[in-house]
């Protein structure tokens, strides 16, 4: 019974932080929160920023592309954050991994960094898998820190602006399905990202 009790806890915790996230859109302040969780979330807070974003983009799509270039801006500097736990605590950085049940992702993670370097980061950007958990091994695996930053502005830069290129296009007709398109289309440029690193491996 006690595990139970324990994931209906860990759901209601993350159900109440989604819906503060959500509230955070609707503040006079928006901006600030949505730079603040951008750089949280690269490091160590476990909502993506997406959920902020698409929400003020639709409620000012002129707007859109500057919120996208805020969320970029700040979750590569949450990233570059997050680089640093990896590379200078560790020991504190996989304990907290392994408390919070990600362990295992991390080892696959691990295990993508030893097979395709850099390149993984480029594909975090469109990831399912919490992007924190690239930044952090990044760091813990010793990669170079300026390629890491170019990969993160451009992994992470497509996907935000991609999110506000098609709320200005299609606005309110795809708000209800918008973070699954942009999940669907992210997953193409991933297969293309992936495809373009094997031909270039091959020669």
């Amino acid at each position: 019974m006690k595990p139970k009790v324990e994931t209906k806890q860990k759901m209601n915790l993350f159900g109440n932080l989604y819906a503060r996230v959500m509230a955070w859109a609707e503040h006079r302040r928006a901006t600030f929160y949505l730079s603040v969780l951008s750089f949280a979330e690269s490091s160590f807070f476990p909502i993506p920023p997406d959920v902020m974003l698409a929400p003020m983009a639709l409620r000012q799509p002129h707007r859109a592309f500057y919120f996208a270039f805020l969320t970029t801006v700040f979750s590569v500097l949450g990233g570059i954050m997050g680089y640093f736990i990896g590379r200078y605590s560790l020991d504190l950085a996989e304990q907290l991994l392994q408390d919070n049940g990600y362990w295992p992702l991390y080892q696959q993670v691990r295990a993508w960094f030893q097979g395709w370097g850099l390149w993984v980061v480029l594909i975090a950007g469109f990831s399912p898998i919490p992007y924190k958990l690239f930044t952090v091994t990044a760091g813990a695996m010793g990669q170079p820190l300026i390629a890491f930053i170019l990969a993160s502005v451009l992994g992470r830069g497509s996907r935000f602006f991609l999110l506000a290129l098609l709320i200005k296009l299609f606005g309110q007709k795809i708000e209800r399905h918008l973070l699954r398109y942009i999940e669907y289309i992210g997953w193409l440029l991933v297969v293309l990202i992936v495809l373009a690193i094997i031909g270039v491996n091959s020669k």
